[in-house]
């Protein structure tokens, strides 16, 4: 509870028209006797292996067993938002019986190929505002699933940003113009940023030539501090961010863990293995006859605080002592 009320105290409460499309139910019927269930990552393999564990872990939870009455068919986009219309496709083609995708990109790809397959988004920031869903509550159509809510966090992570680094003037923002999620962080950081007279910086980039191209930019007007939009590209490439960020004694902070461990100096936000992990409810009310249209989207319930100390002393920074007490975890 302490927890819960000093973030929340930081930045404040979180803030909790289409054609509602209705999935025929006899495309639930015709269902092999075997389900099938496609999986769409805009990962690497290698680097989503803890979130893929994570749906299949989620299944097991609930008595599906890879291999023994349920067939799941993972697919890996490699990073490339190009490669999300054929993988739907190849999916498509597998006639499997619900999709599961991952990411805002991945999620409007599906969406626009299929109105009658049932869709599970996960990692969408707002499912509503980028035309998946309805509403959260009544969905309609054939998509539902959950949302991170990310962009209700802008205002906690500048906070926590200005809890070590004191008073902030600037802070460099590092976003990809090409994610459909872009414009609703942007929008809620500008928001977060006014309340608390913080100026923002805005760097762009699409692929590891522009992140360095952003870097370069940092330097010539140059910031307190960093923060890293969520979106999938720019957490493929967090070890290139990161590195850059080291080099040139930049405080940064990510939305997920991935970056501290990679040397950020703080992140803020969802438990990403657990998000997935909950999408196995959704395909397993699916699969037993349950319309998408009729199953609210569920938000995140689960945020973690990662601090880096290792960073901090390499940045000369003294981590405030009730940040740590609050920390779900330390690295040193």
């Amino acid at each position: 509870m302490r927890r819960r009320a000093f973030i929340v105290a930081l930045g404040g409460a979180l803030a909790a028209p289409m054609i509602a499309l209705t999935l025929p139910r006899p495309a639930l019927a015709q269902r092999a006797s075997v389900p099938r269930v496609g999986y769409l990552f805009p990962f690497t393999k290698a680097e989503s292996q803890d979130l893929w564990q994570a749906c299949r872990q989620g299944l097991r939870e609930l008595g599906y067993v890879e291999g023994q009455g349920i067939v799941l068919e993972p697919r890996w986009a490699e990073g490339q938002y190009d490669q999300f219309p054929g993988l739907v496709n190849e999916l498509l083609q597998l006639k499997v019986d619900v999709m599961v995708v991952a990411s805002s990109p991945a999620s409007r790809a599906a969406k626009a190929a299929t109105s009658t397959i049932p869709i599970v988004f996960v990692a969408v920031a707002d499912p509503v505002g980028i035309g998946l869903v309805s509403t959260l509550s009544r969905p309609g159509g054939n998509v539902t699933g959950l949302s991170l809510l990310t962009t209700d966090l802008s205002g906690k992570r500048l906070a926590l940003l200005t809890e070590i680094l004191g008073k902030l003037s600037r802070v460099a923002v590092l976003m990809n113009p090409a994610s459909p999620s872009t414009p609703i962080f942007l929008a809620e950081t500008k928001a977060a940023a006014g309340r608390l007279g913080i100026e923002l910086q805005i760097l762009e980039a699409r692929n590891p030539a522009e992140i360095d191209g952003a870097f370069a930019a940092y330097a010539t007007q140059g910031a307190d501090a960093l923060m890293v939009f969520d979106d999938p590209t720019l957490w493929s490439h967090r070890a290139q961010i990161t590195a850059l960020a080291a080099a040139r004694k930049i405080p940064a902070m990510g939305g997920f863990r991935d970056f501290v461990d990679e040397g950020a100096l703080i992140s803020y936000g969802p438990d990403r293995p657990d998000h997935y992990r909950r999408t196995a409810a959704y395909v397993s009310k699916i699969l037993k006859g349950a319309m998408p249209a009729d199953l609210p989207v569920e938000q995140a319930v689960k945020f973690q605080l990662i601090v880096n100390g290792k960073t901090a002393k390499a940045l000369g920074l003294t981590i405030p002592p009730m940040l740590l007490t609050i920390a779900d975890e330390v690295i040193e």
